[in-house]
C-alpha cells in the first residue's frame, strides 16, 4: 500500500527530456464537441451536490438522538451507544467533507467559465459555491487564472513555488556538507507528521490570508482579501470587495447558526466538514504540482505546454473522487492544457492525450496519502541556477536526472 507505483518508478528512472509539442498540435487531436458547455448539465451536477449535502445534513440532525434511543430500547451500555454515536459522526464528516470538496471543485469549474456560455451563470453559481466555503470567489479566480498562465515557471508561478538553495541559506553544491542538509531538514517523524497536519488543515487559509506557499515575488502582506493586494489589477477591485461582502454575509450566517443551535452543533455540522474539505483541496493541489519526478522551469526553458505538462494525474479516491470531486485529480493534465473544456468531458480528453503524449503523460497510481508524505519529505528545494529543475530531497539528491536536451535547450 505505501509503496511507489510502477509509473512513478519508471518515470524516476527515465532521464527527462523536455516536451516540444505545440498548442495547435495537441488541440488538433481533441474532438471539437468536447469544448461544448451545457448549462443544464452543469446545473444538474450542482443540484446533485446540494442534494447530497442536504441529505447528509438532515441525517446529522439525528446522530445524537438515535443511538441513545436505540440504547434505551435494546439495553445497550452507555459506552456502546457512544461508540455508535461517534461512528456516525465520523461517517458524516467523511462524506460531507467530500461533498464540500465537490463544492470547491464546482466553484473552480465555474471560475473557468465551464458551467455555461453565459458568464453570469458561471459567476453567480461560482460565487455562491465558494462563498459557502468561505472562499473569496473573485479573488481566488484571479490568482488561479494567473497560475494557469504560468504553471511550472519558477519566476511567475502563483502557488507551490519551490524554494531555492539560496532561500534556505544552504552553501553552494561544491561547499555543502551532509551536516548542512541534516541540520536544516532532518526532524523527528512526529514533527513531520504535525507539520503535514498543519499544512492539510490550515494551509488553504494560510495561502489566502498570507500568501504562504505563494509566489515569493509578491511583497509581504500579500493576500486574497485586500482590494489593493499585489495579486490584483485595479480593474478587479470592485469584484474583490464583492467577494469580501459575500464572506461577511456567510460568516454572519454561521455566527447566527451557532447562537441558535449552539457552538457544538456548528462545529460538528459545518466546521469539521469544512476543515476536511480544506484537507482535500490542499492535498490534491499540492500533489498536482509538487512531485520529485516533475520539473519546474526558468524563463528560457518554460513554455505554456511544458508548464501544463508539469503536473500529474492521480486516481484520488478512485470512483469516489470521480463522482464527488468531479475528476479534479484524475484529469488534471487535460484541465491544464484545455481549461475551457468542462470537467464532465475531461475523461475523454485524457484518453486522447495518453496516446498523443506518450512518455510525457504523467500518471501516478501510488496511494495518495503515501504520495503526500513522499512529496512533503522529498520536495525540499531546487538549485539556484539550473534552467530545468527537479526537487531535491533532505540529503540534497534529485530523484530524476535530466537527459540529453534537444537543440535549442541547454543547461545553465
Amino acid at each position: 500500500m505505501f509503496t511507489d507505483s510502477e509509473e512513478y518508478v519508471r518515470r524516476m528512472n527515465t532521464p527527462f527530456t523536455p516536451p516540444d509539442f505545440s498548442v495547435a498540435e495537441l488541440h488538433a487531436h481533441v474532438p471539437k464537441h468536447l469544448f461544448r458547455k451545457s448549462t443544464w448539465k452543469a446545473l444538474g451536477y450542482v443540484a446533485r451536490n446540494v442534494a447530497l449535502a442536504l441529505l447528509l445534513y438532515k441525517a446529522a440532525l439525528y446522530i445524537d438522538e438515535v443511538p441513545l434511543g436505540l440504547a434505551s430500547q435494546r439495553n445497550w451500555s452507555p459506552r456502546s451507544a457512544k461508540a455508535v454515536q461517534w461512528g456516525l459522526w465520523l461517517a458524516y464528516w467523511w462524506w460531507q467533507g467530500l461533498v464540500f470538496g465537490g463544492f470547491w471543485t464546482l466553484g473552480h469549474e465555474a471560475g473557468h467559465g465551464n458551467f455555461s456560455h453565459y458568464k453570469w451563470v458561471n459567476d453567480v453559481l461560482g460565487f455562491i459555491l465558494h462563498t459557502f466555503l468561505l472562499i473569496p470567489y473573485y479573488a481566488w479566480r484571479s490568482s488561479h487564472h494567473a497560475h494557469h498562465k504560468a504553471t511550472g515557471s519558477l519566476e511567475r508561478e502563483e502557488n507551490y513555488v519551490p524554494r531555492t538553495r539560496a532561500d534556505h541559506g544552504l552553501p553552494a553544491p561544491s561547499k555543502v556538507s551532509p551536516l548542512d542538509y541534516s541540520e536544516l531538514f532532518e526532524e523527528a517523524p512526529l514533527v513531520t507528521l504535525l507539520r503535514m497536519i498543519a499544512m492539510q488543515f490550515a494551509g488553504w487559509q494560510a495561502y489566502l490570508l498570507c500568501n504562504i506557499q505563494g509566489s515569493p515575488a509578491y511583497p509581504p502582506g500579500t493576500n486574497h482579501f485586500s482590494p489593493s493586494s499585489a495579486l490584483f489589477k485595479r480593474t478587479e477591485r470592485a469584484k474583490i470587495i464583492a467577494s469580501n461582502i459575500g464572506l461577511a454575509v456567510m460568516s454572519t450566517l454561521l455566527v447566527q447558526y451557532g447562537m441558535h443551535h449552539g457552538l457544538g452543533a456548528l462545529v460538528k455540522r459545518y466546521v469539521v466538514p469544512y476543515l476536511l474539505a480544506n484537507h482535500w483541496v490542499v492535498m490534491l493541489t499540492f500533489l498536482h504540482h509538487s512531485d520529485p519526478t516533475i520539473p519546474h522551469y526558468r524563463k528560457d526553458e518554460w513554455s505554456f505546454i511544458r508548464g501544463a505538462l508539469a503536473t500529474v494525474d492521480r486516481p484520488l479516491l478512485g470512483w469516489i473522487g470521480r463522482v464527488l470531486l468531479h475528476n479534479v485529480s484524475h484529469d488534471h493534465i487535460a484541465h491544464h492544457l484545455f481549461s475551457s473544456i468542462p470537467f464532465y468531458n475531461q475523461p475523454q480528453v485524457t484518453k486522447v492525450l495518453r496516446g498523443v503524449l506518450g512518455e510525457h503523460y504523467n500518471y501516478d497510481s501510488s496511494n495518495t496519502f503515501w504520495a503526500l508524505y513522499r512529496s512533503f519529505t522529498d520536495c525540499c528545494f531546487v538549485e539556484d541556477n539550473e534552467a530545468i529543475l527537479f526537487y531535491k530531497d533532505r540529503k540534497g539528491n534529485a530523484k530524476r536526472a535530466l537527459g540529453k536536451l534537444r537543440s535549442g535547450s541547454e543547461r545553465d
